[in-house]
Order: C-alpha cells, then structure tokens, then sequence
C-alpha cells in the first residue's frame, strides 16, 4: 500500500529549515539534490531530509513519493521549497500556490546582456520521452505561460536578473529566458552549450501566497546563493 511507498527519512542530508508553521514547512533545497524520490526507498532528495524532521509530511499526499511536496524545483535549482504536513492542506496549498495572488521569483544569471525589463508570455508544451524537456509555442498540450524578468547586476558575459512567475508551468524559466536568447548559465538542456560542468545558475528566491487556512499573505524568502551575490 501506499505506507511501503512512502519517502524514507534520510537525517544525514543537511537542509535549511526558513518557516515551520502548523500546516506546512518550507525548506531551502541545495542545488544538485531531487526534490523527491521517483522510486520507493530511494535517498538523498529534499523530501527524505524533510520527511526526517517532520515524519508527518510523508503522510500529506496523495502521491507518497511526494513526502508532502506541493510542488517541486529541479534538481539543479536551489531554493524555497513547500511541504504540506497533513493531507487536509495538502489541496488546499496546492490550490494557494497556483492562484494569481501567488507570486514566485527567481534569481538566474544568464548568458548576454539582455535589456533592462523583458517578458515572455508564449505557452509552453511538452516534449520527449515521458515530457522530459519542454517547448516554447510548441509540444504536446502547451499551457499558458507568463514570465517577467529585470536585469539586477550586469558582469562581462553574463547578467543577473530577477524572475517572476505570473503563470508557472515545468521548466518555464529556463526555457522562456532561452527562447529569448538568453539561456542560464548551467542550462545544458536548453541552449548553454558546453557547460556541463557548470552548475544551474537558477534559485527560487521567495514565494509569496495566502496562507492555506487563514488567508493571511505569507512571504518566504531564501537568501541568494554564491553566484548571485550582487557587488562581486
């Protein structure tokens, strides 16, 4: 049953904790670590580290590999990361998360010198084997996408710009900032070519949503990693 699926707790990963509330935690997941198990009895993801600090999450949705996750960041993001701590809020999170009130932004350090504000509003599809990469104005099933970004710190061949997700869908910052021709450094999947070896340059600096029982407006912010420190 779903108990034997559930995220085994994994103490030995260290993760930030930035808000513990009665309904919900939210983590600072390091870049280079999965958000969740895609197998059962699998270690080492942001979810197996929460679920070791709080067992109850791993009771908290509908999918158990999810350890409590309503939503997810990829595996070379860092960031804010939101977990449910009982199935009640679970949806009700989930729903916080995607209304329009919600608002996300990223950090990301990309290749060029974009201008000072830019968007990209095209919808964004699926493509490969099990909808591993995405599409700008293409693929299977394209979804509405928004996504607004300002240049916050200009270096040689690079530039930092802070994101906003109007509309969020997988993939879709790194993909709309790549279809406008300014991929994020790390970015193999889409368009930084040679840099394999780079890690993502991508952070979930904050989330901004009404608090799934009260309403109140909760803000969680994550401090910027190495890379985005402005000034250097």
């Amino acid at each position: 049953g779903a108990g034997a699926r559930r995220v085994r707790p994994d103490p030995r990963l260290p993760i930030a904790i930035l808000r513990v509330d009665p309904s919900f935690v939210a983590v600072e997941k390091p870049a280079g670590v999965p958000s969740h198990p895609r197998a059962a009895g699998e270690l080492g993801t942001a979810a197996n580290a929460i679920v070791a600090r709080f067992p109850e999450c791993a009771a908290a949705s509908p999918d158990p590999r999810e350890g409590g996750l309503v939503h997810r960041l990829d595996t070379g993001t860092s960031g804010v990361l939101l977990a449910a701590r009982n199935a009640a809020v679970w949806p009700l999170l989930r729903a916080a998360l995607s209304r329009p009130g919600c608002e996300k932004t990223y950090l990301a350090e990309v290749r060029g010198s974009p201008p000072d504000a830019g968007e990209a509003s095209a919808p964004i599809g699926r493509v490969g084997r099990r909808g591993a990469r995405v599409r700008v104005d293409g693929g299977r099933n394209p979804l509405p996408a928004h996504t607004t970004w300002e240049a916050i710190a200009r270096r040689p061949d690079t530039t930092v710009v802070r994101v906003r997700l109007h509309k969020g869908r997988a993939h879709q910052v790194r993909a709309h900032l790549a279809a406008a021709g300014y991929p994020i450094v790390g970015d193999s999947l889409y368009g930084d070519g040679g840099a394999e070896s780079l890690q993502l340059h991508l952070h979930a600096e904050s989330v901004r949503f009404p608090h799934p029982e009260s309403g109140a407006l909760i803000l969680i912010e994550s401090a910027p990693p190495t890379w985005a420190k402005l000034g250097e």
